[in-house]
C-alpha cells in the first residue's frame, strides 16, 4: 500500500538548521512533483517547496527561498527538505506529498496547489525556540 513517512522533525533553536526526510515504505510513488507543506493548528495548509522530480525543478515559497533545499534521492526513494537558518514562523506540523501525472508548464503555474497532491504523509512536527 503507498504511503509516505516524514522524519527528521524536532525542536531547535532558532539560527539551527533541520533536514526533513519523506520515505516511500511502500515502493517508489510514479509521482511526476513531490513537494513539502506546513500547517499551523488553525491555521491554513501552506507549500513550502516542491520539485517535480523528472526535471529536478524547484519552486521555494517566498518565507523559505534562500533558506530552504528540497532534493530527491532517487536511489533510496527518499525526498529530502533542508531549512537553515530557522525562525519561529518556521514552527508547523511538515507534510510531504506526492502529485501524479502533471505537465511541466501546468506545475511551473501552480507548484503548491495542494488539491492535486493525491497521497500525503501523516506529517512531522518542527518547532522552533527563540
Amino acid at each position: 500500500q503507498a504511503r509516505l513517512v516524514e522524519s527528521g522533525g524536532g525542536s531547535v533553536k532558532a539560527g539551527e538548521s533541520l533536514k526533513l526526510s519523506c520515505s516511500t515504505p511502500g515502493g517508489p510513488q510514479q509521482a511526476y512533483s513531490m513537494a513539502w507543506f506546513r500547517q499551523i493548528p488553525g491555521k491554513e495548509r501552506e507549500g513550502v517547496a516542491a520539485i517535480y522530480t523528472a526535471k529536478g525543478s524547484t519552486y521555494y515559497a517566498t518565507s523559505v527561498k534562500g533558506r530552504a533545499s528540497i532534493s530527491q534521492d532517487n536511489y533510496n526513494h527518499i525526498l529530502n527538505l533542508t531549512v537553515n537558518d530557522l525562525k519561529s514562523e518556521d514552527t508547523a506540523m511538515y507534510y510531504c506529498a506526492t502529485r501524479p501525472r502533471v505537465s511541466i508548464a501546468r506545475w511551473r503555474q501552480q507548484p503548491m496547489a495542494a488539491d492535486e497532491y493525491d497521497l500525503w504523509g501523516q506529517g512531522t512536527q518542527v518547532t522552533v525556540s527563540s
